[in-house]
């Protein structure tokens, strides 16, 4: 019997992903421009030679195939989730050059002939998320992939959240893993 944060992350989603939907595709594009902005300004991206992103999801994430692109042409490696049997996660490094995969839920990732990248490699994680809080914690999208892939992850946090949907306390589990910085359209926030 789901207990009851779970519920209440499950009602979360839903109310987020009803806000996200009424957003127009230009509200989306100058979310993401300033997102971006934000991230970049960074002095932790700046210095990271390596950066483990995602793929964004369209209409649920930023749209992060042009900000992982950029990384990757101003000479940043670039690393990308490959989801794993048993709610487990690798990165695998992006190559411009080799396709993505396309898997369930309209996820895009490396394949398995793209090289492996360890946390030890990586510097600075930006980390997916439906929403977030102002105390950096995360609304993941359930399957719990990132939290466990964090918890053997020392370096640096970062999160992208719309401000439409930044909430002032999302439901949290003892396991739920949080951001060190979260950049919102306006704001960024340290924790």
């Amino acid at each position: 019997m789901p207990s009851t944060i779970d519920l209440e992350k499950k009602a979360l989603r839903r109310q987020v992903r009803e806000q996200l939907s009424a957003m127009t595709p230009e509200q989306m594009r100058q979310s993401d421009e300033a997102l971006f902005t934000g991230f970049l300004a960074l002095p932790q991206v700046q210095a990271a030679k390596t950066i483990f992103a995602f793929w964004g999801i369209p209409g649920k994430e930023p749209d992060t195939a042009r900000l992982v692109e950029y990384l990757t042409g101003h000479g940043k490696a670039v690393g990308l989730p490959r989801m794993l049997p048993e709610h487990q996660m690798e990165v695998r490094r992006y190559l411009p050059d080799r396709p993505l995969v396309s898997v369930s839920f309209g996820i895009s990732e490396p394949g398995p002939d793209c090289p492996l990248l360890s946390p030890a490699d990586i510097d600075l994680v930006l980390v997916p998320a439906v929403c977030y809080d102002r105390q950096g914690y995360r609304l993941g999208f359930g399957g719990g992939y990132y939290d466990r892939w964090l918890e053997h992850f020392a370096g640096f946090r970062v999160g992208l959240c719309r401000s439409a949907v930044l909430q002032n306390r999302v439901p949290t589990q003892t396991h739920d893993a949080r951001v060190d910085v979260l950049i919102t359209e306006t704001e960024s926030l340290s924790f």
